[in-house]
């Protein structure tokens, strides 16, 4: 069964029983990914570590050419 085939079924079961319908799927996954976000910024600040462009940073570092010498 599909997560669509599931929604369809819980929401008809819903309206059966007067209750409310599930929330759709995916319709709260930019809500997610923001707290996902803030939540791996936070624990970068606590380690004292830069909250931002860590992974620009390494790249930057990995791909510069190393001085000789």
């Amino acid at each position: 069964m599909s997560i669509t085939q599931q929604y369809l079924l819980d929401s008809h079961r819903a309206r059966l029983h007067g209750e409310p319908e599930p929330p759709a799927p995916g319709r709260h996954d930019v809500g997610l990914v923001r707290e996902l976000r803030d939540y791996r910024r936070f624990r970068a600040v606590i380690a004292e570590r830069p909250a931002h462009g860590r992974l620009r940073h390494a790249l930057a570092r990995w791909l510069r050419p190393r001085a000789l010498g």
